[in-house]
């Protein structure tokens, strides 16, 4: 578990204070002069153009939030719902807590024609989706390790102390140890959800979803910007799994991985 941890630790430097259209700091001048002549048509409403220049800085920087961010902005201003769905998607996969990508992520979806709500859950489901959801990680991360170093601490004082000093009791770095081991299962968790390799968007609208057979008439229609969890493919097709809970067969060319 300890690769975890650190990982953990590691995800914490990665928070920054994110604006409409944050600069990140590129390296090379030509991604900067890319971002800022991107951000300048944007602004002036050329949002074809300024698509193409942030495709430029994405293709160079793409673990970069902000950048998949604005695309996602400029591909709303366009009218390409799919394409701002999948660009904000992107952006939390690398920002879990980037919460104007959040916003601009359901207020995209509540414009979609009979877009697919997500499966009512029992309350002890919901609670436990909500503590063990991607943004929470890092949070559990910074948990683990104040109660790990408060256990070792417990240990040291009571091997230091002399005899004839009250020592700390024994069950209470059991304890300790108890809430350490859940703490980290539930970053264990929460770092998993982080893993979107699996998960996909519907870029065409009205995708046909199939039976397990892949004949006759199809489910129902998928409207495009519909987030899915992919798991086993078939030639062409894959199976998924809808935001309410419902599965079925798409075509592989009709979705985008997150």
């Amino acid at each position: 578990m300890a690769p975890i941890v650190a990982q953990m630790k590691g995800m914490l430097l990665a928070c920054a204070f994110i604006v409409m259209f944050a600069i990140p700091d590129f390296a090379a001048s030509t991604d900067n002069t890319n971002w800022s002549k991107a951000n300048q048509l944007y602004q002036q409403k050329q949002y074809d153009s300024a698509l193409a220049y942030f495709q430029l800085v994405a293709a160079t920087h793409p673990n970069t939030a902000e950048v998949y961010y604005n695309m996602g902005n400029t591909c709303y201003k366009l009218n390409k719902v799919a394409l701002a769905v999948l660009n904000y998607e992107r952006a939390l996969n690398i920002r879990p807590d980037y919460k104007e990508a959040q916003e601009n992520l359901w207020l995209t979806q509540s414009h979609i024609n009979n877009h697919v709500q997500d499966a009512t859950d029992v309350f002890f489901i919901n609670w436990w989706k909500n503590i063990t959801a991607s943004d929470k990680a890092n949070k559990w991360a910074v948990w683990a390790l104040i109660v790990f170093i408060l256990m070792v601490a417990l240990l040291v004082i009571n091997r230091v102390r002399k005899q004839n000093q009250a020592l700390i009791p024994k069950q209470i770095p059991g304890i300790l140890a108890f809430v350490w081991v859940c703490i980290m299962l539930l970053a264990f968790v929460a770092t998993k959800h982080l893993d979107k390799s699996d998960v996909a968007v519907v870029m065409f609208n009205d995708a046909p979803l199939m039976n397990n057979e892949i004949k006759g008439k199809p489910l129902s229609l998928i409207p495009e910007g519909t987030t899915v969890k992919m798991s086993t493919i078939k030639g062409e097709y894959v199976e998924v799994t809808l935001p309410d809970g419902r599965t079925g067969w798409v075509q592989l060319n009709l979705l985008n991985k997150i």
